[in-house]
C-alpha cells in the first residue's frame, strides 16, 4: 500500500511538472516576425519596445530601421513592413488607400541652434517669436540674428531644414499654418543629420524632435546643440513660465501640460494596411499600449492619456 501512495504521488508531482512546463511553454509560444521602418522620431522608442518584447518573447524577431514618416508611410500601405512609424497625422487620402493609424506616444519638435552661435545669451533670454519664427522659416524676411530675436550686428542666419519626407518637418511647418514644401532652408536627410549641421555652424537654425535634440540619459540638450526657447506671450523675453527647455524632462513635462504649443507636439503612430490581424503583431500592439507604456518617459517621450491609450487599444480588439 505503501509502494502505491509512492508512486501515486511521484506520478501527480510529474504530472504537476510536466503541466507547469506547458503552461510555461504556451505563455512563450508567440513567435514571428515584426517589420518597422518610418520616423526617426519614433525609431528611438521603437526600439526599446522591440528590445523589451523580446525578452518576454524570445522566438519572436523584430526588424526596424528609420526613414523619414513618409517612407513609413508608403512601405505600410504597400505592406512592405507591417508597420509604418509615423510622426504627423495621417491624411484622408492615405486613409483610403488602407492607412490604418494607432497612436502609441507623443512628442514634439523643437528649433535647435548651434551652442557656439555667437548670440547664444541674446536668443536664450529673448526667446523666438512665433512671428520672427515665421519670418525666418517660411518668408525669409529676417535674414539676421538682429532681425529675428534683437541681438546686436548684423550675424546672418543659415536656415536649415529637412530633405526627406517627414512628420518633424510635417509638424514645424503647420505650426505656421503651413506645409513641409513651404519651408525654407537648406535640405539635410534625417534628424540626425539635420541635428549635426546646425552643431557644426554658429550661425545656423533647423528644428529637431527632441530625441535628437536631448540626450535621454543625460535629459540635457545634446553636446553642440542648444534649443531655442519660444517667446509665447511676445513681450520680448523668456518668462519663468516659459523657461522649460534647460533639461528633457523639464520639456516633456510642459508637452504633456500643454504649456508647449500643439502643433509642433503632436502624437507618434504605428500606421499598418488596414486593421492588423497577425497575431504576433496585435499582440505586439496590444502589449506596447499597456505594459509598454513603462518605458515611455525614462525613452524622453510623453504618455498618451489613459482615455486615449483605452480607445487606441480598441483599435487592435
Amino acid at each position: 500500500m505503501k509502494k502505491t501512495v509512492i508512486y501515486l504521488s511521484a506520478f501527480l508531482i510529474l504530472l504537476n511538472a510536466s503541466f507547469f512546463k506547458i503552461y510555461a511553454q504556451s505563455k512563450d509560444e508567440l513567435s514571428g516576425n515584426i517589420t518597422l521602418s518610418g520616423a526617426f522620431a519614433l525609431y528611438p522608442m521603437a526600439v526599446k519596445w522591440a528590445e523589451e518584447f523580446k525578452k518576454i518573447h524570445p522566438n519572436v524577431k523584430i526588424n526596424l530601421s528609420a526613414g523619414g514618416a513618409g517612407k513609413g508611410m508608403t512601405d505600410a500601405i504597400a505592406k512592405v513592413v507591417d508597420v509604418g512609424m509615423v510622426s504627423r497625422e495621417i491624411y484622408p487620402a492615405e486613409v483610403k488607400k488602407g492607412a490604418y493609424g494607432i497612436a502609441v506616444t507623443k512628442d514634439a519638435v523643437v528649433a535647435t541652434i548651434s551652442a557656439k552661435n555667437p548670440h547664444l545669451a541674446d536668443i536664450l533670454s529673448h526667446g523666438l517669436k512665433k512671428d520672427a519664427a515665421n519670418n525666418v522659416f517660411i518668408t525669409g524676411k529676417y535674414k539676421t540674428w538682429g532681425q529675428a530675436v534683437g541681438a546686436k550686428g548684423a550675424t546672418p542666419i543659415r536656415v536649415y531644414t529637412r530633405s526627406d519626407a517627414c512628420g518633424a518637418a510635417e509638424s514645424w511647418a503647420k505650426y505656421f499654418g503651413k506645409k513641409q514644401e513651404d519651408l525654407l532652408g537648406v535640405g539635410v536627410f534625417g534628424d540626425p543629420g539635420l541635428a549635426l549641421a546646425v552643431s557644426r555652424d554658429p550661425q545656423g537654425i533647423g528644428y529637431n524632435n527632441i530625441g535628437y535634440a536631448y540626450d535621454a540619459k543625460t535629459k540635457l540638450p545634446n553636446p553642440g546643440i542648444k534649443v531655442v526657447p519660444i517667446d509665447l506671450n511676445n513681450n520680448g523675453k523668456i518668462d519663468a513660465d516659459e523657461n522649460f527647455y534647460n533639461t528633457l524632462d523639464q520639456l516633456v513635462n510642459a508637452i504633456a501640460t500643454g504649456k508647449y504649443p500643439s502643433p509642433p507636439a503632436r502624437d507618434l503612430y504605428f500606421v499598418t494596411s488596414g486593421k492588423p490581424t497577425k497575431k504576433v503583431l496585435v499582440e505586439f500592439i496590444k502589449w506596447v499600449l499597456t505594459d509598454g507604456q513603462k518605458y515611455v518617459h525614462n525613452a524622453g517621450y510623453i504618455n498618451l492619456s489613459k482615455d486615449k491609450l483605452e480607445k487606441e487599444l480598441g483599435k487592435v480588439k
